[in-house]
C-alpha cells in the first residue's frame, strides 16, 4: 500500500461520524472531556487519549449499566482510538458491542447508529474484508439518506465511505461518481477551505492517479495538501498522508529528485505526531524505501527495511527487492538475506488453507489425548463463534421487520456461552500446558529449518507476488536460490487466465484447427518465466513441491511444459504426447504455504485407518426423482457440467432455494459407476459406497468418517470466489424432501471442518473444487482449509471439470500404485497414473491434458 484514498474524518465538522468520534449526549462535563478526546485524537497524541476514554467509559457504565446509548458512543470512541493505532483486534469487539447496544435500545434505523456500522465496516476495509465491509458501508448511507436528507454532511461521508470501498476494488467507474457528490455536499456544507474537503479532493485525485491521468491528478492533490497544511498546520498527520499521496505521484511519473524530500517530510511527521509503532509511519517508512530502491540506492534502503521487518510492518513489495538486492551487492550475508526474506514471505502470504493445516498440526502436536482434545474443543469454539457473529452481524443490517428476535437472542446467549468456556479453556492451557503458546504461534521457518524437512530427491518452490513483480525461492536438502520474476500480479493472473482456456473438455472434439485447444507455447513460456530461473537447482530432483500464492493457485503446474514445443497447438492430439510436460520430469505436489511442511511432516498423525474407502456420489437433486430407477440413470454424461455458482445464488432468507438449486444442477449418474469402481478395485464394502437419495448430508455427518484412509465425494461444488453475505463454498449433496439445518443439501465448508477424519485422501471429484471462479481467488481457500482443518493429509483435487471415465481411471490407477509399493508415495503414484493415460494410444483424445491431467494433489504427497 503506497497511498491512500482514505475515509473523510468527520470529527472535523464536530458530527458524529463513521471515523470521527462520537459525540454521547451527556451531561456538560463529561461533552468537555469528549471535546479533549477528540483533540488529541486529531493530533496523533493517543497515550494521552487512549486513558481519557477508558475512564469515560467506566464511568458511564457505572453510571447507566451496559445497555445504554451514551455508553454505545463511549464504546465507539475507544474503539476508534484503537483502530487509529492499528490495534484493530481491540477495535473490533468494542465495536460489536456499541452496535448491539443501540439495537437493543433503540433499532438500527436511526441516524445515532450509523457511525457505529461505518467504524466496523472501515475496520474491515482495512482488514480487506470486503464483502463484509459493504453492506455496513451501505446500511449506513441508507439509514442517513432516510434520515438526513441529501445534502447533510454525514450523508457525504457515508457516500465517501462506500467510494473508497470501491476504490479499494478497483471500481473506479463505481467510485468516481461517489466521491464528486461527496465533495458537493462538503463544499456546500463547510466551505471549500475545510479539512474534510481535502479528503474528497485528495480521493478523487487518487482514482485520476491510478489510472494514469496524471496532469489531473496533481492540482486535486496539490489544493488537498493546501488547505491541511493551512487548516490543520504543517505537522498534522492528515498532512503527511498529502505529501505521501504528492510523492507517490512524483514517483510514478519518475520525478524521482522531487518525490524524495516529500516522502521524507511526512515520516518526520508521522515519526514526531504518531510515534514508531504507528502503522501510518510504516507505509511511509516503506514507500521511501521503494523510492531509494528505485534510485538504485540500497544502502540507504535497507536500514529502512529491516526497521520494518523488525516491526512486522514490511511490505512484500518493498522488502524483497531491496533485500535481493543487498544481498547481490554483499550489503548483507547470503544467508541472513534470504532468511530475511522467507521471513517476509511467510508472513505475507499465509493463506486462510495453510493457516488451517497449521492449526490441525497443534492438535498433532498437543500430545497427550487431553491436551489435543481441548485444542480442538478451543479452536470449534472459535470457529463457531466467528459464524455467529458474522450472522448477527447481518441481520443488524436488515430492517427489523424482517429479522427473527428469538433467534438473535439465542445466538447472543450462545456467543456469552462461548466466551465463557473459552475463558476457562485459556486458564487450563496456562496451568496445565505452559509450552502451548509457543507451539500455537510458530514462528516463520529459517531457509536451513526448510531444508532440514526436504528429503534428497525433494526440491521446494515457493512464490511471492507483488504488483510490479514476483519472486521464486527454491530450496533444495543442500541447495538454495531465488530471484525475481518479471511479471506482477496482473500480468500473472492474464497469463494463468488464457492458460486454463485450453483445459475445457466441452471444446476438445478434435485438434484441427480449433483456436481454442491447449497452448504449448504459453506453457512452456510460464515454465521459463516461474521456474526457468530456478531448474538448474531444482530439475534432477524426482519431486516438486510447490507453495504457489495468488492466482498461481489456479495453475496446474505439472502442465508446464520444459522445452519449446515444435508448434504452439499441434496439428492433431497426438502432438501433445510429445511435448515436455514437467510431469514427465518430476511429481508435483501442492502445498498451502511453507509452514505446511513441517505442520505434515513433523506432527503427521502416525496411526492408520481401518477401512479403505467410503464414498459419496450420484446425489439426488430433485426429490420428486427419487425411485425413478432407470429412468434416471438412462442417459451418461461424457462430460459432468461445470457448476462454479455461488452459494448466495441459491440462498432465500433462511434456507436454500431447492427449486432453483435443483433446475441448476444436472444429474451425475455416471459419478455411480465412478465411485463403483473404485471400491471394487479398493476392496471396500458395498455399504460405505452411499449413491442417490444416500448420499446425504445426513449420512455423512453420522459416518464414522475417521475409520477410512479415503473420503471420496464425485458431486458438483459451489464453489469460493464471489461468495457473499452467510454463503459458504460447498459440495451438494441428496436435497431433502424436508430441509433442516442438520440436512439441507449443501455441506458447506464450516460443515465440513467440524467431521472427524483421520484420511490419507480425500478426493474432491466433478467439479473444479482447487480454483476459484477466476485466478487470483484463492484457490485453496474454503472446502481444501476446511477439509485440512477436518483432519486430511491430503487432497486430490480437480482444477477443472473432469470426464467421468477419467476421473475413474485416474483415480484407481492411483490407488493401485500406491496399494502395491506403499513407499511410493501419493504424488509420485499420480504421476505414474497420469503418464500411463498419457502414453495410451487407444484413444486419440488420451494424448489431451484436458484428460489425463485434471487432478492435482494438495498436501503431503511424500510416502507416509
Amino acid at each position: 500500500m503506497k497511498s491512500g484514498i482514505h475515509l473523510v474524518v468527520a470529527a472535523w465538522l464536530a458530527l458524529a461520524a463513521s471515523t470521527g468520534l462520537s459525540a454521547p449526549a451527556f451531561a456538560e462535563g463529561v461533552a468537555a472531556l469528549s471535546a479533549r478526546i477528540n483533540a488529541l485524537s486529531r493530533a496523533g497524541k493517543y497515550a494521552e487519549a487512549v486513558p481519557l476514554a477508558q475512564g469515560q467509559l467506566d464511568s458511564l457504565e457505572k453510571k447507566y449499566g451496559p445497555d445504554n446509548r451514551d455508553v454505545a458512543a463511549a464504546l465507539n470512541n475507544l474503539a476508534q482510538l484503537y483502530g487509529e493505532q492499528g490495534r484493530d483486534a481491540e477495535a473490533e469487539p468494542l465495536l460489536k458491542r456499541a452496535i448491539a447496544i443501540l439495537d437493543k435500545v433503540s433499532g438500527l434505523n436511526s441516524a445515532e447508529a450509523a457511525p457505529e456500522l461505518n467504524n466496523l465496516a472501515a475496520l474491515y476495509q482495512r482488514q480487506q474484508r470486503y464483502a463484509d465491509a459493504e453492506p455496513l458501508f451501505r446500511r449506513a448511507l441508507a439509514i442517513r439518506e432516510k434520515a438526513l436528507g441529501p445534502n447533510h454532511p454525514d450523508l457525504g461521508q457515508s457516500i465517501n465511505n462506500l467510494a473508497t470501498l470501491y476504490e479499494k476494488l478497483d471500481r473506479h467507474e463505481d467510485s468516481e461518481p461517489l466521491f464528486k457528490r461527496a465533495l458537493a455536499i462538503y463544499e456546500k456544507a463547510a466551505g471549500r477551505e475545510h479539512p474534510a474537503v481535502a479528503t474528497l479532493l485528495n480521493n478523487i485525485g487518487q482514482v485520476e492517479k491510478v489510472q494514469g491521468r496524471y496532469a489531473e491528478a496533481e492540482p486535486l492533490i496539490r489544493r488537498s495538501l493546501a488547505i491541511r497544511e493551512k487548516a490543520l498546520g504543517r505537522e498534522h498527520p492528515d498532512v503527511a498522508r498529502s505529501l505521501n499521496n504528492l510523492a507517490d505521484l512524483y514517483e510514478r511519473q519518475g520525478r524521482y529528485a522531487d518525490s524524495e524530500p516529500l516522502y521524507q517530510r511526512a515520516v518526520a511527521i508521522r515519526q514526531a505526531a504518531l510515534g514508531p509503532d504507528h502503522p501510518d509511519l510504516a507505509i511511509s517508512l516503506n514507500n521511501l524505501a521503494s523510492l531509494y530502491q528505485a534510485e538504485g540506492r540500497t544502502k540507504d534502503a535497507l536500514p529502512i527495511v529491516q526497521t520494518t521487518i523488525a516491526s512486522g510492518r514490511m511490505q512484500l513489495r518493498v522488502a524483497l527487492p531491496v533485500l535481493l538486492a543487498a544481498q547481490r551487492q554483499q550489503l548483507l550475508p547470503s544467508e541472513k538475506a534470504l532468511d530475511d526474506a522467507l521471513n517476509v514471505v511467510q508472513r505475507a502470504t499465509q493463506s486462510s488453507a495453510a493457516s488451517a493445516v497449521n492449526k490441525l498440526a497443534v492438535r498433532l502436536a498437543a500430545g497427550t489425548d487431553r491436551l489435543a482434545q481441548l485444542v480442538r474443543r478451543d479452536q470449534d469454539l472459535a470457529s463457531e463463534a466467528e459464524a455467529i457473529d458474522k450472522s448477527l452481524l447481518s441481520a443488524a443490517s436488515k430492517d427489523r421487520a424482517k429479522r427473527d428476535a428469538a433467534a438473535e437472542a439465542k445466538s447472543r446467549a450462545r456467543l456469552a456461552a462461548i466466551a465463557a468456556e473459552r475463558a476457562s479453556l485459556q486458564k487450563t492451557f496456562a496451568s496445565e500446558f505452559p509450552d502451548y503458546a509457543a507451539l500455537s504461534n510458530p514462528l516463520p521457518m529459517t531457509a536451513k529449518e526448510i531444508q532440514a524437512l526436504l528429503g534428497a530427491d525433494e526440491a521446494m518452490v515457493l512464490f511471492a507476488v507483488a504488483e510490479k513483480e514476483s519472486f521464486v525461492f527454491a530450496l533444495t536438502h543442500d541447495g538454495v536460490d531465488w530471484t525475481s520474476v518479471p511479471l506482477g500480479a496482473g500480468a500473472l493472473s492474464a497469463k494463468v487466465a488464457a492458460f486454463r482456456r485450453g483445459l475445457d473438455i466441452g471444446k476438445a472434439q478434435d485438434a484441427s484447427g480449433k483456436a481454442g485447444l491447449f497452448d504449448l507455447a504459453l506453457a512452456n513460456e510460464l515454465y521459463a518465466t516461474l521456474l526457468g530461473p530456478v531448474e538448474s537447482l531444482i530439475k534432477d530432483k524426482r519431486s516438486l513441491l510447490v507453495a504457489p500464492v495468488g492466482s498461481l493457485t489456479a495453475l496446474p503446474f505439472h502442465l508446464l511444459v520444459t522445452a519449446p514445443p515444435p508448434a504452439a497447438i499441434p496439428e492433431t492430439f497426438a502432438g501433445y504426447r510429445d511435448a515436455a510436460w514437467l510431469l514427465k520430469r518430476q511429481s508435483v505436489s501442492v502445498l498451502p504455504a511453507a509452514s505446511s511442511l513441517k505442520a505434515s511432516r513433523v506432527f503427521a498423525r502416525k496411526e492408520q485407518s481401518t477401512k479403505p474407502l467410503t464414498g459419496f456420489g450420484d446425489p439426488l437433486f430433485n426429490p420428486s426423482l427419487e425411485g425413478a430407477g432407470d429412468n434416471r440413470t438412462a442417459v451418461k454424461q461424457a462430460s459432468r457440467a461445470l457448476v462454479t455458482s455461488a452459494y448466495t445464488d441459491f440462498w432465500q432468507g433462511a434456507g436454500v432455494d431447492r427449486v432453483r438449486l435443483a433446475a441448476a444442477l444436472p444429474q451425475l449418474p455416471d459419478t455411480a459407476d465412478e465411485l463403483n469402481a473404485v471400491a471394487k478395485d479398493l476392496g471396500a464394502a458395498s455399504t460405505d459406497i452411499h449413491l442417490g437419495a444416500d448420499a446425504s448430508e445426513s449420512t455423512v455427518k453420522r459416518a464414522q468418517l475417521a475409520d477410512y484412509g479415503i473420503v471420496y465425494f464425485a458431486t458438483h461444488g459451489l464453489v469460493a470466489g464471489d461468495v457473499k453475505g452467510l454463503a459458504e463454498p460447498s459440495l451438494v449433496l441428496s436435497i431433502p424432501k424436508q430441509p433442516s439445518a442438520f440436512d439441507d443439501g449443501l455441506l458447506t465448508a464450516s460443515e465440513v471442518a467440524q467431521l472427524k477424519l483421520n484420511a490419507d485422501w480425500v478426493v474432491l471429484s466433478a467439479c473444479n473444487t482447487i480454483a476459484g471462479d477466476k485466478p487470483g481467488a484463492e484457490a485453496l481457500s474454503g472446502l481444501a482449509r476446511a477439509f485440512f482443518y477436518a483432519g486430511a493429509r491430503a487432497l486430490l483435487v480437480s482444477h477443472w471439470s473432469v470426464d467421468s471415465e477419467a476421473a475413474t481411471r485416474l483415480t484407481t490407477s492411483t490407488f493401485d500404485r500406491l496399494k502395491a509399493d506403499p513407499k511410493l508415495g501419493r504424488a509420485e503414484a499420480l504421476r505414474q497414473a497420469m503418464l500411463a493415460y498419457l502414453k495410451d494410444t487407444s484413444s486419440p483424445r488420451n494424448a489431451y491434458p484436458a484428460f489425463w491431467a485434471p487432478f492435482a494433489l494438495i498436501g503431503e504427497g511424500a510416502a507416509r
